[in-house]
């Protein structure tokens, strides 16, 4: 049986630094992804970002001395992840950003630790506790009040219908793997390596996807479409996935995803010093439910998933 994770595991340095440093890298993506939707389809750009990704996981995990040898059943994981995170989560996202704000896209993958924590009970046998559960609906709540401020100022109208479905799929996609490389195969490999693995398995899937749905490859010559990808692939990839998968498989995969409660509030604070955004008190009280739920949700002990 696994020992009982230290309670209020968020308070620890090794902790709550690498949550901060992806909730802010992450949170920051969201303006230069939709950057990159323009003259390059989507899944191109997304196989940009994954080609330098990978290329880098690959030398990351050489020089820090992992063994690449990842064994069949890492490599099936390896491929499950990758399509899933690499592919499906992106080519979702991506697409949905084409029809939707970028604010509106942020604030409902916000609710990625509902799926989180569904796919960890019923995968990792991780326990949804009580509080979990009433600070998950607090954060719901303030998380709803940010979606309407969201539509009030970009209404979505018919967008709706292709947009919300899209962003949906991203989270379920996200979720999946998430969840999946946690689990008892993912433990016995180096992170790292199967990260690696999964980006290069990804990117082979974007590539095929990007030239079956758009044809043969373009790319933007703006300097900022360039620096874009290269941001989104070393920081928005290389620096940010060990280390938030590595928060999943510590504090559990529904706490993990509360990330995503302060990407969100990242993502606004940057629009209102590069967009203009403009704080209204329904926004300002969805934001404080939502990092209220994310407090009473963190602060109980950390779900401990079963042993066999």
């Amino acid at each position: 049986m696994s020992e009982a994770a230290p309670k209020h595991a968020l308070l620890r340095p090794g902790i709550v630094i690498p949550f901060l440093l992806v909730a802010v890298i992450w949170g920051s993506t969201w303006l230069v992804i939709k950057d990159q939707l323009g003259d390059v389809a989507p899944s191109w750009s997304i196989t940009y970002r994954f080609v330098i990704a990978t290329l880098a996981m690959f030398i990351f995990a050489k020089f820090r001395g992992f063994s690449l040898k990842l064994g069949t059943q890492g490599q099936i994981l390896a491929v499950a992840v990758g399509i899933a995170q690499f592919c499906g989560n992106f080519n979702f996202v991506y697409r949905a950003e084409i029809y939707l704000t970028s604010g509106i896209v942020a604030v409902v993958f916000g609710l990625l630790m509902v799926p989180n924590a569904i796919f960890g009970r019923l995968l990792l046998g991780q326990p949804i506790t009580g509080r979990f559960f009433l600070g998950s609906l607090v954060a719901v709540a303030g998380i709803s009040m940010l979606m309407l401020h969201e539509s009030r100022i970009a209404p979505i109208e018919g967008a709706i219908g292709i947009g919300i479905p899209l962003v949906i799929g991203g989270m379920l996609s996200a979720s999946i793997a998430n969840v999946i490389q946690a689990g008892k195969v993912g433990k016995t490999v180096p992170l790292v390596s199967l990260l690696a693995w999964a980006m290069l398995y990804g990117t082979i899937a974007d590539a095929a996807l990007a030239w079956w749905t758009a044809g043969p490859p373009t790319f933007d010559m703006r300097p900022q479409y360039g620096m874009g990808v290269a941001y989104l692939a070393l920081f928005g990839s290389v620096v940010t996935f060990p280390l938030y998968y590595k928060l999943v498989r510590e504090i559990g995969a529904g706490r993990a995803a509360y990330n995503g409660v302060v990407v969100v509030i990242v993502a606004m604070v940057l629009s209102t010093l590069f967009e203009g955004y403009v704080w209204s008190p329904l926004a300002a009280l969805g934001s404080a439910l939502a990092l209220s739920g994310m407090v009473i949700a963190l602060r109980a002990r950390s779900p401990v998933a079963k042993s066999g």
